[in-house]
């Protein structure tokens, strides 16, 4: 993985992600500087060399409470007819939740899901349940690297013939987390999605390799974050229909004016009943999303 980490005494921002091979490349020798740096995983050049670990779940079963697992004509042309489309990572396209993940590899993973599931539901704020994980267990950098090297993410079932097919029809495709890029570059890798089109957190590490926070600075990284994501895309680049596809409630925050047209739930891993109630549609597995797509 030819550039895979680089040492700044400047703050920049991590590019890493959990790789979909058990065998990954040999981290190189780290140059440490000054007070801190910030890591940064380079994107993979030859992702399809990595072989994608596809989770087998069971798809949740709709309950009769929800009325939009079926779109309407609206929703359906706005779908069809998207210039952008953003994915959440955890619990949309991967399976996982990157920090539970992280969390219970540190031994400390039952506190740190806890606090996922209040973020996730939207009864915390999420900077200050990003802040409460994050304490519980202190990753070092070491720790990091370990875990991307030995705990390969699982991605959901059908997002990269999703991806694929958004690519077809000419519809840019973003991931948009408050999670970590040391777990998000590599799976954008294997969807051939570009680093220029991830926003994400990045964690903070000390000359030694310690844990020292994370960048408070990352708009992803507080309540409203991704709706201020998807604001600046939108801005940017003059989409006229930008669709966001999310679990949590920070996803739902994405549909707001200047943002998200539309927020379509992805309940294939979990269904969070008040975000789902509130969403435009509920789906419970991308062959939905596909097929409205062929």
């Amino acid at each position: 993985m030819e550039g895979l980490m680089r040492v700044r005494t400047n703050p920049i921002h991590l590019h890493c992600g959990r790789h979909h091979s058990p065998s990954l490349p040999a981290f190189p020798t780290l140059q440490l500087q000054k007070k801190f740096y910030r890591n940064s995983f380079g994107m993979m050049k030859h992702p399809k060399s990595f072989n994608s670990v596809v989770a087998s779940v069971q798809p949740l079963e709709a309950s009769t409470r929800f009325d939009n697992t079926l779109p309407s004509k609206e929703i359906l042309e706005l779908w069809q007819d998207a210039d952008a489309v953003c994915f959440d990572v955890d619990s949309t396209v991967c399976v996982d939740e990157g920090i539970d993940e992280l969390a219970e590899f540190c031994g400390a993973g039952k506190a740190v899901a806890e606090w996922t599931a209040r973020a996730m539901g939207g009864s915390v704020p999420f900077e200050e349940a990003l802040a409460a994980r994050l304490s519980l267990f202190k990753p070092s950098l070491s720790q990091v690297q370990d875990f991307l090297e030995k705990r390969p993410p699982r991605i959901s079932p059908g997002i990269d013939v999703l991806v694929k097919k958004l690519k077809a029809r000419n519809t840019n495709v973003y991931l948009i987390s408050g999670g970590f890029r040391q777990m998000i570059n590599p799976v954008a890798s294997i969807l051939e999605i570009p680093p220029e089109n991830i926003f994400a957190n990045q964690l903070l590490f000390g000359s030694s390799g310690e844990f020292l926070g994370f960048d408070a600075n990352e708009p992803t990284s507080r309540s409203g974050g991704k709706a201020t994501a998807v604001q600046q895309i939108r801005k940017v680049h003059g989409y006229k229909r930008l669709v966001m596809i999310g679990d949590g409630a920070t996803d739902l925050e994405a549909r707001k004016p200047g943002g998200a047209d539309l927020f379509i739930c992805y309940a294939g891993v979990q269904l969070r009943e008040a975000v789902a109630s509130k969403s435009d549609w509920l789906v419970f597995n991308f062959k939905d999303l596909i097929n409205t797509l062929e």
